[in-house]
């Protein structure tokens, strides 16, 4: 089988592996599309991500979709042929595609997975695969709603209109939002913001301003010089829930708001178990093929990559098809 794996900084490669099969509580999923992600970018570019280096080669891909192709014994409920999607959190404590533990966890950008049973969500007949691959980042994006508390009836500002922040507009829509504002320094991502939902929009770079006296906030660019603009943005007693990863070093930032406004600034990392809600919102009709604007071969992975990190591309989620 085909796979796309990692070997340091700037090194990304299609290679050829030998067919895993599944044992016992496992299924073998034929792969058919992949989202890239900010991490798997951050692993080509710098063969790392936050506090995970890369030590050894790794398959790229938490962000999959496919269909179930074998059935190991002891599995039951799963058939082959059903379409699934996939939690990618092991019950090890590891994540498909990343490179926080040694030994490393092999991601799904491939064209067969051995998964265990219980990481396996089924799609409904209504929602295919190229929209199954975005359940995963759907739910980081409605459990970064859910830390908020509630957002249904209030006004909610989010901060960054990449990928997360765009589902994070369609997340806070689908919660009962009242209106939801998208702000970015690029035009594309906040046209596809747009797309998603959101009721207006803030090009900061045109030097339009941010809303102010928002009820809840997310800070979905993980620019740490644009923290003291979000927080002045947010209402007294508002809430700021951070989905977009900061620094883990020291670094300035104006953060003076937080107390004089008795701000409640929350951090949002991944999801527990939102993409089984995330799957139930896909056949609800919440509409992420606007954010879909490039589609790959898995043998151009590495164009894939390049376009999906350059924000000059206008690319919002590049798929990989990843049984091509």
């Amino acid at each position: 089988m085909k796979a796309v794996v990692v070997h340091g900084a700037n090194d990304l490669r299609v290679e050829e592996l030998p067919d895993p099969a599944p044992g016992t509580g496992e299924v073998l999923v034929a792969m058919e599309w992949g989202g890239i992600c900010g991490s798997d970018i951050s692993y080509w570019r710098h063969g790392s991500t936050g506090t995970a280096v890369l030590k050894h080669p790794m398959v790229l891909g938490h962000e999959v979709a496919g269909h179930i192709a074998g059935v190991g014994a002891g599995v039951t409920g799963l058939r082959e042929g059903d379409r699934v999607t996939i939690h990618p959190a092991t019950e090890s404590g590891g994540y498909f595609g990343s490179a926080a533990f040694d030994p490393h966890t092999d991601g799904g950008f491939c064209g067969l997975k051995v998964v265990r049973a219980e990481q396996i969500r089924r799609l409904p007949d209504a929602v295919d695969t190229v929209r199954g691959a975005l359940a995963e980042p759907l739910a980081v994006a409605m459990h970064a709603v859910n830390r908020a508390g509630t957002v249904r009836g209030r006004d909610v500002l989010v901060n960054g209109a990449g990928p997360i922040g765009a589902l994070v507009v369609a997340a806070a829509k689908y919660a009962g939002a009242a209106s939801v504002v998208a702000a970015d320094v690029v035009e594309a991502p906040l046209a596809i913001a747009k797309a998603m939902g959101a009721d207006g929009v803030v090009n900061l770079a045109g030097g339009e301003q941010l809303p102010s006296d928002v009820a809840v906030v997310f800070e979905a660019s993980g620019a740490v010089a644009a923290l003291g603009g979000v927080l002045h943005a947010a209402a007294r007693n508002g809430v700021v829930v951070q989905v977009g990863n900061l620094p883990g070093q020291p670094t300035p930032a104006s953060l003076g708001d937080l107390v004089s406004r008795e701000l409640t600034w929350i951090g949002s990392f991944r999801f527990v178990d939102e993409i089984t809600d995330a799957v139930a919102a896909l056949n609800d009709g919440l509409d992420v093929t606007p954010l879909i604007t490039h589609r790959y071969p898995i043998d151009h992975a590495a164009e894939a990559i390049a376009v999906a990190a350059d924000r000059n591309t206008g690319s919002g989620k590049v798929l990989i098809q990843l049984n091509g």
